[in-house]
């Protein structure tokens, strides 16, 4: 009895602090059905439980997010879930052609996710129950984030009905307005360079679940998750990002100074032509285009993409980094962001990771200058793009440098540190001729 106790001590904080994390993430589910309700739309518990029957939004990311689920299950499991998806999907593809629909794909992964949860609750008991119930939370909470991402973007342009574009566009002089010059850039590539940004764009989640599933390759055989890997990372960023929207709308270089803006852009600019330098003001804008701009979520989550594939094999790594350069082609070239945002984007990651590691391994006075510094950084930014964006665009070769070095400081601190706390080997140590026993003479 009293050997089982440090264990069952263990296990209660860690149970609570689940229990706590569930509920939570309930109620901020029903909080946003709520919401967007109220503006006369499904929210994201409605939209994913229509996705059990009806067209999905994206069968990819389910698919995915079903591949994450199995690696708690044996290799001959994991072909039978596959099997089983496909074969539903086949079946709703038959009944879709039948009835002359839209093909589509992605429910037959949806009905594993679910029937896996259902075998854990009435098959399973035990540890083999959790981690089968662990899976499933991880694949649910994967496509979750996604639809909670869409209402928030709702929420995000009903409520806030101007924006400040004029702002960070005014202080992204200090930068060389990056937005226009590769959105021209973009478009001198023709259709090829377009269509391949535009891929690696759309299927960031997707490539995201391949790395996840490298870091828990070994759940199946280990029988528990690793302490940290990338969708912790990737559920927080989306989870904290929107906040950061509400605070700071921003919409577009494409939108706020493009064809795309239609009756609402300041000027069709983008990307010809850098907006003059003048004051800024907010200005009114649609209740459609979400504020999503400030900081780069794409560019947070592809930072976060290379940051984990670092460890994995040569392949992987250059996979992360091709990634993380054609996301930011893609988010300055298509004129979705200024640069101002990609640099707030790698920032806010940085502080992100650098919170979940040392939550992980426990605080300690490294730990809380590095999320402090990043958390510094980071507020400084936004100071700097909403108050000061004349002395911006009036000394770009003062503020320009000053905003490069503020994000090289944040990821020079984040290598050196992160360094210190990787478990190295330790040398082999060499015997000692001296201390050897020496043979008797005979």
């Amino acid at each position: 009895m009293n050997s089982r106790t440090p264990f069952t001590a263990r296990r209660r904080p860690r149970t609570a602090l689940w229990t706590a994390v569930g509920a939570t993430a309930l109620g901020f589910l029903i909080t946003l059905e709520i919401a967007a309700r109220h503006y006369g739309l499904p929210g994201p518990i409605t939209n994913q439980a229509k996705e059990v029957i009806f067209t999905p939004k994206s069968g990819p990311l389910l698919y995915a997010s079903m591949a994450l689920m199995t690696v708690v299950l044996p290799r001959r499991q994991r072909f039978i879930a596959a099997g089983t998806a496909i074969g539903v999907d086949v079946a709703f593809l038959l009944v879709r052609w039948a009835t002359d629909s839209k093909p589509a794909f992605g429910n037959g992964a949806l009905w594993v996710i679910l029937g896996c949860a259902v075998i854990a609750v009435t098959r399973r008991s035990g540890q083999e129950r959790i981690l089968l119930l662990k899976g499933v939370g991880l694949a649910l909470l994967l496509v979750a984030g996604r639809k909670t991402g869409d209402t928030w973007l709702l929420i995000t342009s009903k409520t806030r009905p101007k924006v400040l574009d004029p702002y960070v566009a005014t202080a992204d002089h200090a930068l060389g307005n990056p937005s226009w010059l590769v959105g021209r850039m973009v478009r001198a590539t023709g259709p090829v360079g377009a269509h391949v940004l535009d891929y690696v764009y759309i299927q960031l989640a997707v490539f995201a679940v391949i790395v996840t599933l490298y870091q828990l390759r070994d759940v199946a055989v280990e029988r528990r998750f690793p302490r940290h890997h990338l969708v912790r990372t990737f559920l927080v960023i989306g989870l904290l990002g929107p906040g950061i929207y509400m605070i700071f709308p921003v919409v577009g270089p494409i939108f706020a100074y493009g064809a795309d803006g239609g009756q609402w852009a300041a000027a069709d600019l983008w990307p010809n032509t850098p907006p003059p330098v003048h004051t800024p003001v907010p200005i009114s804008f649609d209740e459609i285009t979400p504020r999503n701009c400030m900081p780069s979520l794409h560019t947070a989550w592809a930072t976060a993409i290379f940051i984990h594939s670092r460890k994995g094999p040569r392949m992987l790594q250059f996979a992360g980094s091709f990634w993380l350069i054609a996301t930011l082609g893609a988010t300055l070239g298509f004129g979705y962001h200024y640069g101002a945002d990609i640099v707030a984007g790698v920032v806010f990651t940085l502080t992100i990771e650098a919170g979940l590691r040392s939550q992980e391994r426990g605080w300690d006075r490294s730990g809380i200058q590095l999320v402090a510094h990043g958390a510094a950084v980071f507020t400084a930014l936004l100071l700097s793009y909403r108050y000061l964006p004349m002395e911006m665009a009036e000394h770009p070769w003062v503020f320009g440098p000053l905003v490069m070095l503020a994000l090289a400081s944040v990821i020079h601190v984040f290598v050196r540190t992160t360094r210190l706390w990787d478990p190295t080997a330790a040398p082999a140590r060499l015997p000692n001729p001296r201390s050897e026993p020496q043979p008797e003479p005979v």
